[in-house]
């Protein structure tokens, strides 16, 4: 299927961009989500009557993602959970937690904006993780893991 890009999608495109899709990603993702619209002739026509829209909508979009990683990026979080004396978690730390901890000191942040490179945390220690503001926003928070007392 054929799709008009109406914002940079990761590994597929940048905005504008004409690209050919499996019909199920277009129909249950991309159009959905307003990032992409089917590429009729009659949309094509109203996409390029409503560009210079759609590009100053796109660029407040980053900005205000860059706003939010600016705040991000001086958050020093800490989570307290259960563990064993070896340092090891009962259970662990995954990216509801880590939202939980960032929304609790202000900022709203949702769990699939955070990126775990490792999947879940399981021990006590100091971890980086990426949060995804944006496509071309993704701020490296340190995230520190400590025993509860």
């Amino acid at each position: 299927m054929e799709v008009i890009l109406l914002e940079k999608v990761t590994n597929l495109g940048i905005f504008g961009d004409k690209v050919s899709v499996k019909n199920g990603y277009a129909r249950n993702y991309l159009i959905p989500q307003g990032k992409a619209t089917a590429a009729t002739a009659k949309k094509i026509a109203e996409f390029e009557a409503r560009r210079a829209e759609l590009e100053n909508i796109g660029l407040e979009k980053f900005q205000a993602a860059q706003a939010r990683g600016e705040r991000l990026a001086k958050l020093e979080i800490s989570i307290a959970h259960k563990a064993g004396e070896e340092g090891r978690l009962f259970g662990s730390v995954g990216a509801h937690d880590i939202a939980e901890a960032i929304t609790a000191t202000g900022l709203e942040i949702g769990k699939h904006e955070i990126r775990m490179p490792h999947g879940a945390i399981r021990h006590i220690g100091d971890y980086d993780v990426d949060i995804a503001l944006h496509t071309d926003v993704v701020i490296t928070l340190s995230i520190k893991v400590v025993a509860e007392g």
